[in-house]
């Protein structure tokens, strides 16, 4: 199936490993020319290499998402190298671990900035080129947390939810543009993301990481954890013209963990 991805411009926030990158290279394979950020310049020149060394179809920037001139120079950027941006897919890192015992007012500050500001700010600043080219596709990559909170991630549970609430809200605004805008939410992926909820709940339980991992495993239908590539196929699909008439939906990849309906 052709997905007429060919050319089309696409920026993936958090990029430099795991889910965001994963996203970056299915867009990649389908002939998008894609941007990648993180804060880290080696490890987001890194993940640029990894996907092509042609400087005019793969565009490495460094970016702190929390801070909003860094992400306002992020969007000239990509403008400026690709002139236009046709798909935006916001990846960020997850806040601190925590319940509502022991997380902090200033750890609740910091979560805010990185997992939702950071989100809304993005699709604020691509938002009027996407209306003024009339089309546009706008990803968000989450969390099953968003629907069935998990515990000990009360920030992640609590933001990406409301992350659900703003992406569906706005999609009734930018449906007669033709912009979409939907949210994937993975469940456990192997990722450095997982890695460090491992150990999180290592040195707080005292189980060891082999443990945790074989719980996560447990909860999973398919009774395997997912990998990023499964989730990176499905962001392409929806970035492509043949997902023009899908808008406003939440979908998970998650092996059946998710239990509502």
């Amino acid at each position: 199936m052709d997905l007429g991805l060919k050319d089309k411009a696409a920026l993936v926030t958090g990029a430099s490993a795991g889910l965001g990158l994963a996203a970056a290279a299915a867009l990649f394979s389908e002939g998008a020319r894609v941007a990648i950020c993180s804060r880290d310049e080696k490890r987001i020149t890194a993940a640029a290499g990894s996907l092509s060394n042609d400087s005019a179809k793969v565009l490495p920037v460094v970016c702190d998402l929390t801070v909003a001139e860094q992400i306002d120079r992020l969007i000239g950027t990509v403008e400026d190298r690709f002139g236009r941006i046709d798909i935006l897919v916001t990846n960020c890192g997850g806040p601190p671990t925590g319940r509502h015992d022991t997380v902090t007012e200033r750890e609740w500050e910091l979560g805010y900035g990185l997992t939702f500001m950071s989100t809304i700010r993005l699709i604020q600043r691509v938002i009027p080129g996407m209306k003024k080219q009339r089309s546009g596709r706008i990803i968000l990559l989450t969390s099953v947390s968003a629907r069935q909170p998990i515990d000990n991630l009360l920030l992640s549970n609590s933001y990406r939810a409301g992350l659900l609430g703003y992406a569906k809200s706005i999609s009734n605004e930018l449906g007669p543009f033709g912009i979409t805008i939907n949210t994937v939410m993975p469940g456990y992926t192997r990722t450095e993301r997982l890695n460090y909820l491992a150990a999180s709940i290592s040195a707080q339980t005292g189980k060891s990481e082999e443990e945790v991992f074989a719980g996560w495993t447990s909860t999973v239908p398919m009774g395997r954890l997912g990998k990023p590539e499964e989730l990176g196929v499905l962001v392409a699909f929806l970035a492509s013209e043949r997902a023009g008439f899908i808008t406003g939906t939440a979908t998970a990849v998650d092996g059946g963990r998710t239990q509502g309906i």
